[in-house]
């Protein structure tokens, strides 16, 4: 089986130690890294990539996931989790149904297209200011007296 790989088997696993590195560290998904790496490296058709790193990203997407779930520092919401998931799941269904219709060359180069779009959008769109906390609203803080107890004589008509 190894025998019939078209590049020698450590470039895949090399290939593979960078899209962890880059996944795990910026939260980016395998299809970003690993569908240009297969198609201009590899030399694998565009949909051949884009099968292959759907299935290598579940693996590494649930060790990542996990590790970062354990760190206390990081808030993870599982209802959020849970919500995009659902959605995810049933967008997946039109989105390989529509990359199977679609010519490989279309595929590509749409694909193209998107990365430089969403690089464009990070790289020249800086965060806007956080929300506030819904704890941290007026509405939501307790009245605090600022009146000494002790009557109400002024001190200066003493």
């Amino acid at each position: 089986m190894i025998g019939q790989l078209s590049n020698p088997w450590w470039v895949l696993i090399l290939l593979g130690i960078g899209a962890g590195i880059l996944s795990g560290a910026l939260g980016l998904g395998s299809g970003i890294i690993l569908v240009p790496a297969l198609v201009l490296v590899c030399s694998f058709e565009q949909k051949s990539a884009q099968g292959m790193s759907l299935a290598i990203m579940v693996p590494m997407a649930l060790v990542g996931a996990l590790l970062y779930w354990k760190n206390p520092e990081i808030e993870m919401n599982a209802v959020i989790i849970a919500l995009i998931v659902f959605g995810a799941l049933a967008g997946v269904l039109v989105g390989t149904e529509l990359a199977g219709r679609l010519p490989s060359h279309v595929l590509r180069k749409v694909f193209a297209a998107v990365l430089v779009i969403v690089a464009a959008k990070m790289f020249m769109t800086s965060p806007g200011p956080k929300p506030p906390d819904l704890l941290d609203s007026p509405a939501n803080q307790r009245n605090v007296n600022l009146v000494e107890p002790g009557g109400t004589k002024n001190e200066a008509g003493n």
